[in-house]
């Protein structure tokens, strides 16, 4: 058995079953494709699940992929212990109705004694218990020895999860030597201990479960083999576990090294380095897939993972972010197998280091409040024996401080959260939000709309459509009849009206007949299709099954294409501007304006916006043509056409061309050329959330009407600036700002004069004090910065002096507190001075030695405060 690193074994095992007539796919990201039932994809097979399942072909009957997984139910004890991680790889070989059994089994043997050399005596084998066809295959095709092979029950050697394929699995285990045992007389294959480790499962996919305990053999049955890459890499690097694998130990190494620490010399240090390694590894490959920092879902398990890892750089020592530059090393081991990690490198380092950085700002007080909570608890302050849920809530709600970081933290000081407490606040907090949420838009409540008959959209092609009236509503309930001035819901059996979807709203416009005219101002669309408009009947009734004729209005329509097909060129532009780590992340498009959302970490400079807003008019001003095709999904990725991560999208798809610039899979309304856009004009950049940016933007009339906006406001401006001609408002604003300039330089010069007349009755009214001479005092309407001009003109006149001025301008009071160089010598202190004068009077603050400022709430106790000046200095300067 020859040491192989991490990065061989990989290709080993792939090229190898390329050798076996077996296509090699790369990872699918980690955010599940079409497939909702998952937050990340955590096995070899899930991603493989719709070909098993029958939902899609697959691109050969063969497969074989290295894929990556991320698993988290187990977070809490990633670094806790050895054994427990939330990245890794799993290799696989896949067969969709092709091989079985035979070749299944006799290709792992072949590839693990042949290939990697392992030897035959350390390897044991487990099979279902009454798998007597893998029993024989194993023993009389392969040449296992009977007594080394395990027949296990169905928990352990059977796979199914609920209704669906399932089937019974061998696994292969590799025997590390009796030092590893339990010393059990039993101890074996399935034992608990660290001795046999179970490194390969070939799952033999050949029943349809019911469910309910039924199984029916499969026409075609299926193979999908599952090998932890890390612990094949244990086994082959004859290493305790997978921190101690090559990769994965020059990330520690790197970690190590900024910490200033030594792997196993000190447990505590350990746990941590073994957090953050792990944490480092699954949040990389996370954000270089796609996943951003958010509080739901699976950008808050990329939050979470992060803020836990920058907690045990603090357990280590490291006050400052520090994972970013580990991405470094992350990005270095692995990019032979995933070159896209080189390729968003400074993204992924981006990412981090902001999260770090927000981390930081709340941390700290954070830690400062749950560490009271802690001292209230062990002063036995609470009633009950654990820490109450609406402290730990208002902690989370009020200063943001993550629950799971609350959890482990008490875990460690072993005291016991009251959670079902804390839960309790947050469904309510949610009810109140979902309340909310429901006053203010339409819900997806409209099962009382549903109906089986067809409900077909034809707006692609037209504006206008007959159909009859499958549905009706009032007030939430079906009705027959509804009459004039009646809020409706209405189906129809044909519509030309686009129903929200994809970020494009819904249309306005009319339905009539001889009965009644109707004004439709939205329209939505089922889960199973169908569409539902929404408006009031302006003159007549309508009844079910009638025929009526929508009209969508076109000018309204046309504005909107224009903005929708504008979205597709901007996020082009801003891709080839930014950088591909950019996707749409949200938008929305109506007749007015687009509002484009997308991943990226840092606002936009001047001259990004102006290249992005070059780049698109450039292709409006082309005169390009937009070809709407529908494609095989497969043809449309080929073709290089964007899709949005984790949209489900079906065999056949609608595929948006602008004339090669731009190609994205999209169901909405676009123009068929670029010229009938007119004109693009970016409004606004701004953020929206952590790594989310959003750019607000207008086409056509509404450039228009936002130049006339600007004129007009520009009129005003001169207006009242008294120029008449807006042109000449720029040396207008220059002349203005050159005598405000002036007029504060008299200002200052006045305030200058008033401090050195304040200093001088401040002069006449000190006291000694051990030497010190000190002075307080108060006054109205001096601004902070005519406190600290006075309290510089007394340092520099007065070097031992001790002074603490007061000043209160608008209800808002203000204290500065200052020492000359020879008070300090005789142990004054502004910052502590100001401290804790400051306090008597409801304020904080603090400073240097010889100055510091506070501001303070209770203002009516200041004189108070202040009175007590002289007893603080005695304290300083009697030492």
């Amino acid at each position: 058995m020859k040491w192989t690193g991490l990065n061989e074994l990989r290709e080993k095992f792939l090229r190898f079953y390329e050798s076996k007539g077996h296509l090699r796919l790369n990872s699918y990201p980690l955010i599940p494709q079409g497939d909702k039932s998952l937050l990340l994809i955590n096995s070899g097979m899930a991603p493989m699940k719709k070909f098993f399942l029958g939902q899609e072909t697959p691109p050969r009957k063969r497969v074989t992929t290295c894929q990556k997984c991320i698993r988290t139910p187990d977070i809490e004890r990633v670094g806790k212990t050895s054994r427990h991680g939330t990245y890794f790889e799993m290799l696989g070989n896949f067969s969709f109705g092709d091989y079985f059994k035979h070749e299944a089994t006799a290709w792992a043997w072949e590839f693990i004694t042949k290939e990697l050399e392992l030897p035959v005596d350390r390897l044991w084998i487990s099979i279902y218990e009454n798998d007597d066809e893998t029993f024989d295959i194993w023993t009389k095709e392969i040449g296992i020895p009977a007594d080394r092979i395990v027949r296990l029950g169905k928990e352990d050697n059977f796979w199914e999860i609920g209704s669906g394929p399932c089937g019974p699995c061998s696994e292969i285990y590799f025997d590390r030597g009796e030092e590893f045992g339990c010393g059990k007389p039993d101890c074996g294959v399935g034992c608990d201990c660290d001795r046999f480790v179970e490194f390969w499962n070939l799952v033999f996919s050949q029943f349809n479960s019911d469910g309910n305990g039924n199984y029916a053999p499969m026409e075609h049955p299926n193979i999908d083999t599952g090998m932890g890459l890390e612990r094949l890499a244990c086994i082959m690097q004859q290493v305790d576990n997978l921190f101690e694998v090559d990769t994965v130990q020059n990330i520690m190494k790197h970690i190590s090294q900024i910490a200033g620490v030594t792997y196993k010399e000190d447990e505590k240090t350990d746990v941590s380095l073994r957090v953050i390694t792990d944490h480092i590894r699954s949040t990389t490959f996370m954000i270089a897939d796609g996943v951003t920092p958010s509080n739901e879902g699976r950008g808050y398990v990329l939050r979470r993972l992060l803020r836990r890892a920058a907690r045990h750089g603090r357990l280590l020592g490291i006050d400052e972010p520090f994972l970013y530059q580990v991405v470094d090393t992350v990005v270095k081991e692995n990019e032979i197998a995933y070159p896209e990690l080189l390729q968003k490198k400074e993204f992924i380092k981006k990412v981090i280091q902001t999260e770090e950085e927000n981390f930081n700002s709340t941390i700290g007080k954070g830690m400062e409040l749950l560490n009271q909570l802690i001292d209230r608890f062990e002063s036995h302050e609470f009633s009950d024996n654990r820490l109450p849920g609406e402290q730990v809530f208002k902690l989370y709600d009020t200063f943001g401080f993550p629950i799971d970081l609350t959890k482990e933290i008490l875990s460690e000081k072993n005291i016991e959260l009251d959670e079902s407490g804390f839960i309790q606040l947050m469904e309510q907090q949610k009810e109140r939000a979902r309340a909310a949420r429901s006053k203010i838009g339409w819900s997806d409540d409209n099962e009382y709309m549903l109906t089986d008959a067809d409900s077909v959209f034809v707006g692609y092609d037209t504006l206008e459509a007959e159909g009859e009236v499958i549905a009706l509503g009032v007030n939430s309930e079906r009705v027959e009849q509804a009459d004039e001035g009646d809020k409706i819901a209405i189906s129809l059996s044909k519509t030309p009206f686009y129903a929200e979807s994809g970020g494009q709203l819904g249309d306005k416009g009319i339905m009539q007949n001889k009965f009644c005219k109707i004004e439709i101002y939205d329209c939505k669309k089922t889960n199973s299709g169908q569409f539902i408009h929404f408006g009031k009947i302006v003159s007549g009734n309508i009844s079910q099954g009638q025929r009526i004729t929508a009209t969508v209005n076109k000018e309204l329509r046309e504005a909107t294409m224009r903005n929708h097909t504008c979205a597709h060129l901007l996020q082009k532009a801003l891709r080839d501007t930014l950088g591909d780590h950019v996707h749409q992340a949200g938008q929305q498009v109506d007749p007015y304006r687009l509002r484009f959302d997308f991943s990226h970490f840092n606002a936009m400079t001047k001259e990004e916006l102006q290249q992005v807003e070059i780049a698109v008019n450039k292709q409006i001003l082309a005169a390009v043509p937009v070809t709407i095709t529908e494609k095989n999904i497969e043809e449309a990725k080929a073709m290089g056409a964007m899709a949005l991560f984790g949209e489900k999208y079906g065999n056949i798809v609608r595929v948006v061309d602008v004339n090669g610039y731009s190609v994205e899979l999209c169901g909405g309304t676009h123009v068929d050329n670029t010229a009938k856009i007119g004109l693009f004009k970016i409004i606004s950049e701004s953020s929206v959330a952590s790594g989310i940016r959003r750019i607000e933007a207008v086409t056509g009339s509404g450039v228009l009407t936002l130049v006339n906006d600007i004129n007009g406001l520009l009129n005003k401006v001169a207006s009242v600036f008294k120029v008449s001609n807006p042109a000449e408002l720029v040396a207008k604003g220059e002349a203005i700002h050159n005598e405000i300039k002036a007029k504060d330089a008299e200002l200052a010069a006045l305030n200058a004069e008033i401090a050195d007349m304040k200093m001088n009755i401040l002069e006449d009214s000190t006291v000694d004090i051990n030497g010190v001479r000190v002075v307080s005092a108060s006054f109205n309407s001096v601004k902070p910065d005519t406190l600290r001009m006075m309290g510089d003109k007394i340092k520099e006149k007065a070097p031992k002096m001790v002074a603490v001025i007061a000043s209160i301008v608008d209800g808002k009071g203000t204290m500065i507190a200052v020492c000359g160089k020879e008070a300090i010598e005789k142990g004054a202190h502004a910052g502590l001075i100001i401290k804790e004068i400051a306090a008597l009077a409801g304020g904080k603050g603090g400073g240097r030695p010889d100055s510091a400022m506070a501001g303070v709430s209770e203002i009516f106790k200041i004189d108070e405060a202040l009175a007590q000046l002289p007893s603080v200095v005695q304290k300083l300067t009697e030492q």
